[in-house]
């Protein structure tokens, strides 16, 4: 699949004593171009890009660029890259809401670091939630082809060559095998668009900073309650200022939602809509209250 791209990172990191070091990083990716029918955009996963000082791709003939990082999205795992080069081959995407358990797909990235190799299995599940560093990653699909570290970003594609996966996750654990995971298409491609039109994605936004409620957390801050998502910053003038809420509070409600977590709040609010009105409930000292708040657009993230 000549469109499939290896992706190199160079970072800097610092031992225990403050030295510093160079460290590189491997992982996969894969050319599409824009509804507009710009070239050299290249899809891949955040957690591959990360705190990248360079990024290098290399395509399948052997040219090597380097690549701009448009935009990223740390919450769908998502990351955009940008090289400088025409006539480049692009992959076809499908449909993913086409897919049913037991179809056949084809995991395609950089192995190991070591080059372009191929993977094939079936869907074992669809639309699966999985939490990875303190975020969950939703509408997943799981897949038995075999992932190996550097699949990072490449492509799921179904038996036509269509891309219906973004390679993103992969279950390691004592016996556990054959759960490795990949974002859909359908779900990845307004996140896409969002990153080649404007560098950053645009959601419903509450404006509060947030930390999970649990019995040491109730017990070290006083509260009343030992869960629900307690709020450690109240952003000035954003709809939850404007609605009341203030730092110590706790949320335990969103609309219809129990809220246990800080993690429940946030997928909360992204299933709603810029501009809808929320009902929230909250907790403040030993008094349960309700406000209303209407969410906003989110800022972008170099505000």
């Amino acid at each position: 699949m000549p469109s499939v791209v290896s992706v190199t990172t160079k970072m800097v990191v610092y031992d225990i004593f403050q030295r510093e070091y160079a460290q590189s990083a491997a992982g996969s990716g894969f050319l599409i171009r824009s509804e507009e029918g710009y070239e050299g955009y290249i899809v891949t996963n955040n957690h591959v890009v990360q705190n990248a000082e360079k990024v290098q791709v290399e395509l399948a003939d052997g040219r090597t660029f380097p690549a701009n990082i448009v935009g990223t999205d740390a919450l769908t795992d998502l990351a955009l890259l940008k090289i400088e080069a025409t006539d480049l081959p692009y992959a076809y995407l499908g449909d993913s809401d086409q897919l049913a358990v037991g179809d056949w797909v084809v995991a395609i990235g950089n192995a190991l670091g070591e080059g372009i190799t191929a993977t094939h299995g079936i869907v074992s599940r669809l639309n699966v939630s999985v939490a990875v560093s303190g975020n969950t990653l939703r509408g997943l699909i799981q897949t038995d082809a075999p992932i190996n570290p550097g699949n990072s970003g490449g492509p799921l594609v179904n038996i036509s060559g269509e891309v219906v996966g973004i390679t993103s996750v992969k279950v390691a654990a004592v016996g556990v095998e054959g759960m490795g995971y990949a974002i859909s298409i359908n779900e990845a491609g307004p996140i896409i668009q969002a990153l080649i039109h404007q560098g950053y994605v645009t959601r419903p936004w509450l404006g509060v900073g947030l930390y999970t409620v649990d019995s040491f957390v109730a017990a070290v801050n006083n509260l009343s309650v030992n869960k629900g998502a307690l709020i450690v910053e109240a952003v000035a003038d954003s709809p939850a200022d404007v609605a009341g809420l203030k730092e110590g509070d706790v949320i335990i409600r969103f609309q219809d939602k129990e809220i246990i977590n800080a993690d429940d709040l946030i997928l909360a609010i992204h299933d709603y809509q810029i501009g809808q009105g929320v009902e929230i409930t909250f907790v403040r000292g030993e008094d349960t209250k309700t406000t209303w708040a209407q969410l906003q657009e989110s800022p972008p993230p170099w505000d």
